[in-house]
C-alpha cells in the first residue's frame, strides 16, 4: 500500500502561490483558513528560498497524540484525517503541529471558533467519498477520483510533489544528484556546521 506524503522542492519553487490558490478554489476553503501555504526562507537576504507548507501527515503525527477527543484518524494510505462531527475546537493539535496545519476558521464573531480545518491531501473526510456532506466538511475527494491533490497537480515548476512517498523520494533524489549537490541540500552544515556533510 502507498504511503502518501508531499516533498517541496525548494530550489524550484518561484512563490506564485498556485498552490495556495489550487487547494481554496478546489475544496472552497472557508476565508481565515490556508491549508497550504507559501513560506520564504531567509526573505531578502541572497540565496533566500521559498517551500509550500501544509500539513505533512506525519507517521506519528503530534495532533493524534495530542488530541483530547481523538477526532484524527489515519488512512490505510497514511493520509492524516479528521472527523469534524468529533471535533470540539479546542485547538490542541494547532499548538503541537510544527507545521501549523490545523487552523480555526477566521469567520465567526466574539472569540467563536468552530472546528478546526487542515489539508486533506483531497482524500476527503469519513462521510462516503464524492458525498454532498464529504464535500461540505472537508472538500473535494480526489484520491477517490485516482488523481493526486491539486496543489500539486497545479505547480507550475513542479516544486511540489505529491503521491506515494517512495516514488516521491526517488524524484526528489533524481533532481539533486543531477544538480551536483550533495550532503548541503539535506541541511547538513546547518545541522552540524559542516559544509561536507560529515560531523564536526
Amino acid at each position: 500500500m502507498a504511503r502518501m506524503k508531499f516533498v517541496c522542492d525548494a530550489e524550484r519553487c518561484i512563490e506564485c502561490n498556485g498552490c495556495v490558490t489550487a487547494c481554496k478554489n478546489e475544496h472552497e476553503v472557508p476565508w481565515g483558513v490556508n491549508r497550504r501555504r507559501v513560506v520564504t526562507l531567509n526573505d531578502g537576504v541572497p540565496g533566500e528560498k521559498s517551500i509550500s507548507v501544509a500539513c505533512m501527515h506525519c507517521s506519528d503525527a503530534p495532533c493524534m497524540a495530542v488530541c483530547p477527543v481523538q477526532c484524527f484518524y489515519r488512512t490505510d494510505e497514511g493520509v492524516v484525517l479528521h472527523d469534524k462531527d468529533v471535533c470540539i475546537g479546542c485547538g490542541y493539535c494547532s499548538y503541537a503541529c510544527p507545521f501549523g496545519a490545523p487552523q480555526f476558521p477566521g469567520q465567526g464573531t466574539f472569540g467563536v471558533r468552530g472546528k478546526m480545518d487542515k489539508c486533506t491531501f483531497c482524500a476527503g473526510g469519513p462521510e462516503a467519498s464524492g458525498s454532498q456532506a464529504e464535500f461540505e466538511k472537508y472538500g473535494r475527494n480526489r484520491l477517490a477520483e485516482g488523481k493526486l491533490p491539486a496543489c500539486a497537480e497545479m505547480c507550475s515548476t513542479k516544486a511540489l510533489l505529491a503521491g506515494d512517498g517512495d516514488v516521491v523520494a526517488d524524484i526528489f533524489r533524481t533532481r539533486v544528484i543531477q544538480r551536483g549537490k550533495g550532503a548541503e541540500v539535506w541541511g547538513w552544515g546547518t545541522a552540524y556546521g559542516s559544509a561536507q556533510g560529515g560531523r564536526t
